[in-house]
């Protein structure tokens, strides 16, 4: 068989491959969706329940901001980018009044609660920027959704303010500034800027402009990560972009750096930077995922600790559903790009896991939490950290 006519078979063989995959996970797409229809819309307050027993059944109906806001965001980019999701019982699901009525903190209105009643009173604050870039999110997508001005108006106004926050006075956050307390910056928090620049700038020319120079900031600052001459890439830098001493300075999380991986590859196709991206693919794709994957049981652990000590997070080695729905996000992103057959096995490594372990084949949806081993280990579908995104956004 001639060099050629091999390769062609390969190609072919590869396309199938691909192909069979793709209506998996269209398939698995209408499942999880179904699930979160069907069992989290409250009809009588509006909003959604987000904490589902393994069948769907409400067993706290507190409502969490930044998961409101996820769920909207998905809902609507579902609605906007699937013609079998374009109907009026997913948008106007979407469109309910709860989020743009409850989320926001009065007075003055900049903050927005992180946990909420039922019918929408507020229970708890963070000191952080995490519901606010939610609700950001999934105001600008409600806009583009609806062409309803109210709600980008919303959008710009949050964004603003958390740029004000993050990059000038974050003394509006109420976190106090205690003199022992090392200035860490997470890497949660450019890279969720990144993600909003990209958000906001996907159908704004406008808004691209008036943010470049954020989403470049964005990059710099999420690229200070990799530290120890490129062998790591650390949860928590200082703010000038140097190794933290103790726990807090060799914390590594591999998801995160994967979901950080994907959200900068986005951000290097628009700015059209090879380099950058080979760069990315190298330190925050295959970097992460060989030292977080568990040679032994399979899976991505939790926490890692640079140095090897044992991390003291209890749950290091657990195995949650969203480090493993960002992963498949980015290497397949990353294959995309660059068409290097590595990464698309890397894919299908972490694809293969994910949907044996987590998926759920009786009642739907996935589950969040398993052993190091990967036996479930919390038979919720929902909680105050999982709702309807990280699934149906990988999907």
């Amino acid at each position: 068989m001639s060099k050629g006519l091999r390769a062609r078979q390969d190609m072919e063989k590869e396309r199938e491959t691909l192909q069979a995959w793709k209506e998996r996970v269209g398939q698995e797409l209408d499942r999880v969706v179904a699930f979160w229809m069907e069992h989290s819309h409250d009809q009588e307050h509006g909003g959604f329940f987000t904490c589902l027993g393994r069948e769907g059944r409400v067993y706290d109906d507190l409502k969490y901001v930044w998961l409101q806001g996820r769920q909207v965001w998905m809902y609507c980019r579902l609605y906007r980018t699937f013609q079998r999701f374009h109907h009026s019982q997913l948008l106007n699901a979407a469109k309910g009044e709860f989020l743009l009525r409850y989320a926001r903190l009065a007075p003055p209105g900049k903050k927005c609660a992180f946990v909420l009643t039922r019918d929408g009173r507020p229970v708890k604050v963070q000191r952080t920027i995490f519901s606010e870039c939610f609700y950001t999110m999934a105001m600008n997508e409600l806009w583009r959704a609806t062409g309803e001005v109210r709600y980008q108006t919303e959008a710009v106004e949050m964004m603003d303010q958390i740029v004000h926050w993050v990059r000038e006075d974050a003394s509006g956050l109420g976190r106090p500034q205690l003199q022992g307390a090392p200035t860490a910056e997470p890497m949660a928090v450019p890279m969720m800027l990144l993600n909003l620049v990209e958000q906001l700038g996907e159908a704004d020319e406008e808004l691209a402009g008036k943010y470049t120079e954020l989403g470049d900031w964005c990059a710099q600052r999420i690229l200070q990560h990799v530290q120890r001459d490129g062998q790591a890439v650390l949860e928590n830098v200082s703010e000038d972009g140097k190794e933290l001493s103790g726990c807090l300075g060799r914390q590594q999380n591999p998801g995160h750096a994967l979901e950080a991986g994907w959200f900068l590859l986005r951000h290097c196709i628009r700015k059209g930077d090879p380099e950058l991206r080979a760069h990315v693919v190298d330190k925050f794709l295959l970097l992460p995922f060989r030292s977080g994957w568990d040679p032994d049981h399979g899976g991505l652990f939790y926490f890692q600790d640079a140095d090897d000590f044992c991390p003291t997070q209890l749950e290091w080695a657990m195995k949650l559903w969203w480090p493993h729905s960002e992963a498949m996000i980015a290497f397949l992103m990353g294959y995309s790009e660059s068409g290097d057959p590595v990464l698309l096995r890397l894919f299908y490594q972490v694809a293969e896991y994910t949907f044996r372990q987590f998926r759920d084949p009786e009642y739907g949806e996935w589950f969040g939490y398993l052993s190091r081993e990967g036996k479930v280990a919390l038979s919720i579908k929902g909680g105050p950290f999982k709702g309807c995104f990280h699934v149906p956004r990988c999907l």
